[in-house]
């Protein structure tokens, strides 16, 4: 039987943060999962951890699915990145076009079914979204299976983490990564 709910531990979490073993709240976001009758709803904790602004595990679709994420509460930061491709092969460690983008109540972002993605909640208070991201039964409402979760984890994250600067947001590179060859940082200050 489908269970809709599912919550990210900070343990979960740790794969892919900037700074896995600075502490952090038990739960990073929680999410509710509409099957194939409703949106699904995720909303994010406030805060920061090792300077990092809490985020979503990330990933990329299986099955190169379009996405679209509405905010329906705070402000936050959407990444996209879209791997290069060998031969065929997706590449873990080099990405063709890294975005950032801005948002808050209201904003709608259409994410391309060959980009990953993660949101952020850059604000003081809970970060919600609804998105269309199709969940099946037997699906896991955790880990769903039209979602790739690996290479995120093999690179410990994006390109780019999403930290703290003088109380604002600002992008710090991901060591793990060899190549980013377009980059739109959103109007984000970046090292």
């Amino acid at each position: 039987m489908f269970e809709p709910y599912a919550a990210r531990t900070h343990e979960k979490m740790k794969e892919v943060l900037m700074a896995p073993d600075a502490a952090g709240p038990a739960i990073h976001y929680y999410m509710i999962r509409g099957g194939s009758e409703k949106r699904n709803i995720t909303v994010w904790e406030s805060g920061t951890v090792g300077g990092e602004y809490i985020k979503a595990y990330g990933h990329y679709h299986v099955d190169a699915l379009p996405e679209t994420y509405w905010v329906i509460s705070g402000e936050g930061v959407i990444l996209l990145q879209k791997l290069v491709v060998e031969n065929g092969i997706p590449q873990a460690d080099k990405v063709e076009e890294f975005k950032a983008i801005k948002v808050k109540v209201g904003d709608t972002v259409k994410i391309p079914g060959d980009h990953g993605h993660l949101a952020v909640n850059t604000g003081k208070q809970w970060f919600a979204t609804a998105d269309d991201s199709p969940i099946v039964t037997g699906d896991s409402a955790s880990m769903p299976v039209h979602a790739d979760y690996e290479m995120v984890k093999k690179m410990r994250g994006f390109a780019y983490y999403v930290v703290e600067k003088g109380g604002k947001p600002a992008l710090i590179p991901n060591k793990l990564y060899k190549k980013v060859r377009k980059t739109d940082f959103g109007g984000l200050s970046a090292e």
